[in-house]
């Protein structure tokens, strides 16, 4: 099984917009590994890129350490929510020799032309342009600047000419540097082949970068990919997360609130298709509902000794019957975490009242299919990537202050919000007094431990 997914354009801080997307794939793989399937998972890496560019200069940074800096982040938020490495992680700057091979069969076949040492994709040359996201010719705009070069002004770039103190690379045509398109249409098929199974992205993909990929990549003559799957956005008030807007929330500062397992529970909980109205509200109710799941869990394993369920006998259950079913239909987790809910509530029951050789065999089979259903959602308490988030008492401890501090800093910025800066001002005050430093930011705010020195 082929998956390729559009990864992070590393120009900044990952925010929970930015991971939604890594997680649901990574539950989409892990439901299908469970199937049996050999999962080949490609993650792309965009490391040149206009907002690369421009925040780097902005910053008086190189272009390629602004890059390197952002995609250490992302991969330490993906490695922190729990996700199983990519088969393979590829750069877009590492692969454009095969940037050019692809640009070179397009023009060979009539659907590309160079012009001052740009190269673009002539859309009316490719009849089912649009078919993918629906968009009609007429009424179509690719979103990008004028260009005197083109032919069309609907057709898209393949390719960008050299400028003064930008980053380049020889091609045919000129020196120059990649367009964002080419750039997964040469890596997918580098890694995968002409035909791979699964194409994922966020929502916001699917015009204009997945249809210029799948355009592209068809008129050259490759089949691409079979299907494609699109995870929709976090929104906060209605609007997608976005830095543009300024209201995204940084996983290091989420991560100070919730711990990871919490996090990725609140991230995967909703379906991968609809969108997620972000608030501390929700995030709240969904840490509560995992550390419910995550108690049962504990105490079930210590009460049975760690017996062993039989495995055929767990998927011969009803309660698995109802989990498969519903992530077979199309990931639906909200409806698999209902199944995982009635099974702790019934489990709980066991452990309070039955404690017969009878009910602590139930409880052993209870425990078991929680924890496998868990394990495909990559949830499950005792694995071994939540021993440090979840597993000793001192950092059980430290979710709880995080819990009672943030409870205390929704009440701060209620206060606020009414105008009430004197309350405010108390809560900020109350926290200081015991060592914690409260620190307002674009994010919202954050919390630290003083250094008692």
């Amino acid at each position: 099984m082929s998956i390729y997914v559009c990864g992070a354009t590393v120009q900044g801080i990952p925010h929970i917009g930015h991971v939604r997307s890594g997680l649901n794939f990574d539950v989409l793989r892990r439901w299908l590994m469970l199937a049996g399937y050999d999962v080949l998972l490609v993650r792309n890496v965009t490391d040149i890129d206009d907002k690369v560019l421009t925040k780097a200069e902005a910053a008086g940074r190189p272009w390629w350490e602004w890059a390197a800096r952002f995609e250490r982040a992302f991969e330490d938020a993906y490695d922190k929510l729990g996700c199983l490495p990519p088969s393979v992680t590829p750069r877009a700057t590492g692969h454009i020799t095969q940037m050019v091979e692809l640009m070179q069969r397009l023009i060979d076949r009539g659907h590309a032309y160079a012009a001052d040492g740009d190269v673009y994709f002539s859309v009316t040359s490719y009849p089912d342009y649009g078919q993918l996201s629906g968009q009609r010719l007429s009424e179509m705009q690719q979103g990008e600047s004028a260009a005197t070069g083109k032919r069309d002004p609907r057709d898209f770039t393949l390719w960008k000419a050299a400028k003064p103190g930008e980053p380049s690379w020889p091609t045919p045509w000129g020196p120059g540097r990649p367009g964002w398109h080419l750039e997964c249409s040469a890596m997918a098929t580098y890694y995968l082949g002409p035909r791979f199974d699964i194409h994922g992205g966020g929502a916001d993909l699917v015009f204009p970068h997945h249809e210029n990929e799948a355009a592209q990549s068809n008129a050259a003559g490759d089949g691409f990919a079979e299907y494609w799957l699109h995870n929709a956005w976090v929104t906060m008030s209605g609007e997608k997360m976005s830095k543009s807007l300024g209201n995204t929330v940084g996983i290091p500062v989420m991560l100070e609130r919730v711990r990871a397992p919490e996090l990725r529970y609140y991230l995967v909980s909703a379906h991968y298709r609809s969108n997620l109205e972000y608030s501390e509200e929700a995030l709240g109710e969904a840490a509560k509902a995992y550390q419910r799941i995550e108690a049962f869990v504990r105490k079930a394993t210590d009460a049975t000794d760690e017996q062993s369920a039989d495995e055929a006998a767990l998927v011969a259950t009803q309660s698995w019957v109802e989990f498969a079913a519903a992530m077979d239909d199309d990931l639906n987790v909200p409806r698999a975490l209902a199944v995982v809910h009635n099974l702790v509530r019934a489990g709980n029951q066991l452990l309070a009242e039955d404690s017969s050789a009878e009910g602590r065999s139930a409880l052993v089979e209870h425990v078991a299919l929680v924890r496998r259903m868990l394990a495909s959602l990559g949830l499950d308490p005792l694995a071994t990537e939540w021993d440090t988030a979840a597993g000793s008492t001192e950092d059980r401890a430290v979710g709880v202050l995080g819990e009672l501090v943030q409870q205390l800093l929704v009440e701060r910025q209620n206060a606020r919000a009414a105008r009430d800066f004197a309350s405010a001002d108390a809560i900020r005050d109350r926290l200081l007094t015991v060592g914690i430093a409260v620190e307002d930011g674009p994010d919202g705010p954050t919390w630290t431990v003083k250094d008692s020195n």
